[in-house]
């Protein structure tokens, strides 16, 4: 039977501490930091002339469920009743909102180093270090809306603007794409500020710290972000139920794009699944 993804603000208070002790128990066993070295070793951009699975390319979406999926049920073998809530940003827009309680996920970092220092996942509390990142930092850091060159984050309006592209994607298969749903909700844009980072791209960089960069997956937000983001997905694909994942094939040697992306029935590496196995979730989770 399919278990139930949860906004973070209808989690019990049981469910939150749940969750939390859950997440802890994977750091503690070193499966925690096994995510994070996968995170950073596929966290390749369009401009080093390799193959991309997981950012800036079409299987952005299918390789990230595929990766939350892995992540879920690492915690479902610590506690059976856990599963990864999502954190809706458009709502839930604010420093004080309830995904940063002291119970829960933490607050933003202090003003000095952003170094987070309330929350479970406090580097004080001595049950979260960093021990892959992207920066010698050895604590959980954020730096929300970015107050020295300020970002918002997206709001409905951009949501809706996103879930109205009615292809999944378009040539060339990368960052520059100039429509489509899955460039459009991966958030590359040209210009400056909000204009250049939209959507997940934009929540990434609104958080700050540990959420910028490969490393982003040492900020326990990083999995309630990108359930988000797969339940948008999920929405568009029932709102589209002929739109398919597109590439279906591979594009033509000689293309720039050429073995740099997967198309509708290649592997996606670390776990040889494709991206045609990743569209139907229904039979494994539902979102309410």
């Amino acid at each position: 039977m399919a278990y139930t993804r949860k906004d973070q603000r209808d989690l019990t208070k049981t469910e939150r501490k749940r969750f939390v002790d859950a997440v802890l128990g994977l750091k503690k066993s070193g499966q925690y930091d096994d995510f994070v070295r996968t995170h950073i070793d596929y966290y390749v951009a369009d401009g080093e002339g390799q193959l991309r699975v997981a950012h800036m390319c079409p299987s952005f979406l299918p390789w990230h469920r595929k990766f939350l999926l892995e992540f879920e049920r690492a915690l479902r073998t610590v506690d059976e009743s856990v599963t990864v809530p999502y954190w809706d940003w458009t709502r839930d827009n604010t420093p004080d909102a309830s995904v940063w309680a002291d119970d829960f996920l933490g607050g933003n970092g202090r003003s000095s180093d952003y170094q987070v220092t309330t929350g479970p996942f406090a580097y004080k509390r001595g049950q979260w270090d960093i021990r892959y990142g992207m920066t010698e930092q050895s604590f959980l850091s954020r730096d929300f809306g970015r107050p020295r060159n300020p970002l918002t984050l997206p709001t409905a309006a951009d949501v809706d603007a996103a879930l109205k592209q009615k292809a999944y994607d378009s040539s060339p298969w990368n960052s520059t794409s100039p429509s489509g749903f899955r460039n459009r909700l991966e958030g590359w844009g040209g210009g400056e500020g909000n204009e250049r980072f939209r959507l997940h791209n934009r929540v990434h960089r609104w958080v700050g710290g540990q959420m910028l960069g490969g490393g982003s997956v040492n900020d326990p937000v990083f999995w309630l972000h990108h359930s988000y983001i797969d339940m948008l997905w999920s929405r568009w694909q029932s709102q589209n139920p002929k739109a398919g994942y597109l590439p279906k094939s591979q594009p033509a040697e000689g293309d720039p794009q050429h073995d740099k992306v997967a198309a509708l029935n290649d592997p996606m590496a670390p776990w040889d699944v494709t991206p045609a196995e990743m569209l139907d979730h229904s039979s494994i989770y539902r979102y309410a």
